[in-house]
């Protein structure tokens, strides 16, 4: 017995009458009649009996009919969620995040969430090069990751730059005006140390090509310690603008750095000739055209 026949059965059962069955499904009466025998002879039970000029159902037809019902119910919602996902408005976003290229994601998914309410999401935050091995192994789909990297395996949607900040205590009197590594020089420093960002030699490698020595009196690889140490005014910081937009309420105060080349670049990235999911495909849309936006 098929599906096709079980469509077949609840006509007649509700419509108790062949003719009027066959006529619900654009069929002949005969070839109907045939197929509620076949039924019959298959299951070896009476599924309907005859009152007069109408069709009553057994109880062996009554507990098929129920049957029928929800296999082709669940048939339907099947059939209907697969071409959802197919299309993209249901299904499951996987991406990765690399520790401090995330802040913009908040946004981005509540704009996606707005757009695809049946999509959920699984987010995990992990180093960038830990996040192209996921991609890799197909563990997610997606991520964000801190540039540059060897991404030959990938494809790679850049996304905008941040710059980097100076950053010490409130408690301190200190100039809003823009500052040059010149100025910083003097400070007590404690960099971030962040396992697989680069951070910390990046922000050296400003000094050293200025020919400047920068006053590192400590390291940490934690941003909350980090900002919690320097709000106490035991020393100062340059971190990028995504932490400052990441870590709020801290009794810091932060100024641009005027002639810093040293920018913090992120990437979207996925497995090159690999298949992508509806909601990876809709995302990396939301995130070109979020970046169109900023462009203009």
């Amino acid at each position: 017995m098929d599906i096709r026949q079980l469509r077949y059965f609840i006509a007649i059962a509700e419509e108790k009458q062949i003719t009027a069955a066959a006529h619900r499904l654009h069929m002949a009466q005969p070839p109907l009649g045939q197929q509620l025998k076949g039924m019959e002879q298959e299951l070896g039970v009476q599924l309907v009996k005859r009152t007069g000029k109408s069709l009553e159902l057994t109880d062996a037809g009554q507990a098929l009919y129920r049957h029928a019902l929800q296999l082709t119910k669940m048939l339907e919602e099947s059939q209907i969620e697969v071409q959802e996902i197919g299309h993209g408005s249901r299904g499951k976003l996987t991406i990765g995040v690399n520790t401090l290229s995330s802040a913009a994601l908040p946004k981005l998914l509540r704009i996606f969430q707005e757009r695809y309410p049946q999509i959920t999401y699984r987010i995990q935050q992990n180093e960038s090069a830990q996040i192209l091995r996921l991609i890799h192994e197909r563990a997610i789909e997606l991520g964000i990751v801190r540039l540059p990297l060897d991404v030959s395996e990938f494809e790679v949607m850049a996304l905008r730059s941040e710059p980097f900040y100076f950053v010490r205590s409130s408690s301190h009197a200190f100039a809003g005006a823009p500052i040059t590594y010149e100025d910083i020089e003097p400070y007590p420093l404690i960099l971030p140390s962040t396992e697989g960002l680069g951070l910390y030699q990046n922000i050296l490698e400003q000094f050293t090509m200025r020919g400047l020595r920068a006053n590192v009196i400590g390291e940490c690889s934690d941003i909350v310690t980090l900002l919690e140490w320097i709000s106490t005014g035991n020393g100062t910081t340059i971190v990028p603008a995504s932490i400052l937009q990441l870590y709020r309420g801290y009794d810091i105060q932060a100024v641009s750095i005027t002639d810093s080349e040293n920018a913090f670049a992120t990437g979207l990235v996925w497995l090159k000739n690999r298949y992508l999911t509806k909601p990876a495909e809709h995302f990396i849309e939301l995130m070109k055209e979020l970046e169109r936006r900023i462009e203009e």
